[in-house]
């Protein structure tokens, strides 16, 4: 299974799956991350913690542990 986490600076992946439940899918969906969707990996933090990404036209920061709960292909 590939998340978001394991994605490589540079590299664009299309959200596969939302895992979690409850506030944390909804604040991830109310971000534009939806299943389709296709995400460009602008950036990552020097201890990868957070990643800074490209979502429906605009730039996004995400923790590590939120970009685990997105399920890429």
């Amino acid at each position: 299974m590939a998340t978001l986490r394991d994605a490589k600076i540079g590299e664009t992946v299309t959200v596969k799956k939302l895992n979690g439940e409850g506030a944390l899918k909804r604040r991830i969906m109310d971000m534009g991350i939806t299943k389709g969707i296709s995400i460009y990996v602008r950036k990552v933090a020097p201890f990868g913690d957070p990643l800074e990404v490209t979502v429906r036209g605009y730039e996004l920061t995400i923790r590590k542990a939120d970009a685990e709960m997105i399920e890429t292909m």
